[in-house]
């Protein structure tokens, strides 16, 4: 009986995941684009190419969502960090854990049973060599596949009906301190990812696999030789400038640039009229800038790349010669129509950076049109002249001021920024952006460092607390990409490290740490639903239809970076680079745990 069961199961994804053998030609990249419009269905990490986290769903709104109530929930069996959330293709859910990467296929139809269930087979000690937890951000799904990128970098295509492998290969090396927590995307035919390593050293890339079978199609470094970051010299721009020849190596100090760092582990966006991706790039190595003098390009950067053959339209720096670990990585969120002064623009890209700055790009050329601060604690810059495009540092808050060794004071925001890793979203109804945000400073002392391939290549002690003044660690924030300003603050115990949803009924959902999901009114922050799951939300919320009716689920699991004491069992203020001090009282109010739980309104 089981058996036959399963089998329906799966003819009903066939149904749908191989949807796109009803349009005869049609490539994967049809496939996704009819199904990012699908609000039924949640077919992308962040909802469509264009990172909205939105939903045109409008059951749920600010009148009822009080009576929402947990309707079911399943355990991962596993206790670190879940950042990512669950993807819907027709009546399946397809979830997935932290190391050791587990996936689950659930049956909507009788929730919570288990369709199948992927759990590869990973050397352990790749745990000693990721950054910030073991979290991962989730699969993608195309053309009857799920793709997952796990911790020891192998990138798989599982058989969406039955998890069978479909192919797998190696993006990266964890001997050297190469490891992956990201989500891929899949454009066209193509898969995309990138490598985690910052810390360790490496030289980060973007690669593109084929969709069909894996192999390589192009590669694309954050630092090297033109040949190797895929520039063309009169055509890439920065600041609307070609950059010239071998731009990132004269940023360098010698053969620096071979352990240069530039991490890709965030999140890919992609605009399908254009042919552009766009993604940021991390940290340089060594956290210590004295050993690395120079703007250190093209760490740090935005990225827009021809999605076909990986060269670089354009790029923009925003923390040159990174003093202080803000890495760049943060979503690309692509929004049309932006009011900017007196100018309307079409093809607007707006980006909250770990540093602190929020910004609003033209994403056809990369004209910089915005950089504001989206945090008032923000101090170690005073603003981005808008011309150079250069933050202009104040030397107070400069770690290379002082020199190697000397420890520098209530620095604004924290390495982890005001903004991680956890995607904001955008209301193409309202217009505006809702940000989850830490508001944390540090003391940020760097030292020598040697490298040695995958050893840490950090080379800085941090201890991080919130700024002067404040009691609260995080805040979630409406935004204005047009005016850089702040329209309403709701402000949180810890940091918020959910990823935000946005929907059509005039809501807004985010979890926060202590493990509350919470509803807020899109106009002016005031909270209308808190309910508590069994763990702290690192997870990003999203929402879908089974039968007619909307749900809202999220993974709750306490970890990443803000909850890594908890997580990996640390007890020391300076643990976790830094974060560990901050958010010890955090185990006061949650414990570890791995569930999703499913929402809905009452019948």
């Amino acid at each position: 009986m089981l058996r036959r069961a399963a089998l329906a199961i799966a003819l009903a994804v066939s149904a749908t995941v191989g949807a796109s053998a009803v349009f005869p030609g049609a490539s994967a990249n049809d496939e996704l684009l009819r199904l990012q419009k699908d609000p039924n269905q949640w077919a992308m990490a962040n909802g469509n190419y264009a990172s909205w986290r939105y939903s045109s769903l409008n059951q749920i709104t600010r009148e009822n969502v009080g009576q929402l109530r947990p309707t079911w929930q399943f355990s991962t069996g596993v206790l670190r960090g879940h950042e990512g959330g669950p993807l819907v293709i027709g009546d399946v859910m397809f979830i997935h854990t932290p190391f050791p990467n587990r996936v689950f296929a659930l049956d909507l139809n009788n929730p919570g049973r288990v369709i199948w269930r992927y759990e590869p087979t990973q050397d352990p000690s790749v745990i000693g060599v990721m950054c910030c937890d073991t979290v991962n951000r989730g699969p993608a799904y195309a053309d009857g596949k799920i793709i997952l990128s796990q911790a020891d970098t192998t990138l798989v295509a599982l058989d969406a009906k039955t998890g069978k492998e479909v192919w797998k290969i190696k993006n990266g090396d964890p001997a050297k301190g190469e490891t992956s927590t990201m989500s891929p995307l899949v454009v066209g035919d193509k898969v995309l990812v990138g490598i985690s390593g910052g810390e360790f050293g490496v030289r980060a890339h973007v690669t593109a696999y084929g969709l069909k079978d894996g192999k390589q199609i192009w590669r694309a470094y954050s630092v090297g030789p033109d040949s190797d970051i895929l520039f063309d010299p009169q055509k890439t721009t920065d600041m609307g400038k070609p950059v010239g020849a071998n731009s990132s190596l004269k940023t360098w100090e010698g053969d620096q640039w071979k352990i240069g760092g530039g991490g890709t582990w965030g999140w890919i966006s992609y605009d399908p009229e254009l042919n552009l991706v766009y993604y940021g790039s991390g940290n340089p190595g060594t956290w210590n800038p004295a050993q690395r003098p120079g703007d250190n390009k093209w760490s740090m950067t935005i990225f827009a790349r021809d999605a076909n053959t990986g060269m670089a339209r354009w790029v923009y720096q925003m923390t040159p010669h990174d003093e202080w670990d803000y890495d760049g990585v943060n979503e690309m969120i692509l929004a049309d129509n932006i009011q900017v002064g007196d100018k309307r623009v079409a093809k607007a890209l707006v980006h909250m950076d770990r540093n602190g700055f929020a910004y609003t790009l033209n994403r056809e050329n990369g004209d910089l049109l915005v950089a504001q601060k989206y945090d008032p604690a923000v101090n170690w810059a005073s603003h981005v002249d808008m011309e150079t495009g250069r933050p202009q540092v104040v030397r107070e808050f400069s770690t290379a001021a002082g020199g190697e060794d000397t420890n520098t004071q209530n620095i604004c925001p924290a390495a982890l920024g005001s903004k991680d890793q956890q995607p904001a979203a955008y209301s193409p109804k309202t217009g505006m952006f809702y940000v989850p945000t830490n508001h944390v400073c540090m003391d940020y002392e760097p030292f020598r460092v040697s490298y040695t391939a995958g050893q840490p290549y950090v080379g800085a002690t941090l201890s991080m607390f919130p700024p002067k003044g404040s009691d609260n660690m995080g805040n979630f924030i409406a935004w204005d990409a047009g005016k850089g300003k702040i329209l309403w603050s709701k402000p949180e115990r810890f940091s918020v490290w959910s990823g935000a949803l946005a929907t059509a009924g005039d809501v807004v959902f985010y979890g926060t740490l202590e493990g509350y999901l919470k509803a807020v009114d899109v106009k002016d922050g005031k909270e209308l639903f808190s309910y508590r799951t069994p763990s702290g939300i690192i997870g990003n919320v999203n929402t879908f239809t089974h039968k007619g009716k909307q749900y809202i689920a999220v993974l709750s699991g306490v970890g990443g970076w803000a909850g890594i004491g908890m997580a990996a069992g640390l007890g020391g203020d300076s643990d976790g680079l830094g974060a560990v001090g901050a958010y010890k009282a955090l185990s006061d109010y949650t414990q570890l745990g791995g569930v999703l739980t499913v929402f809905a309104l009452p019948n």
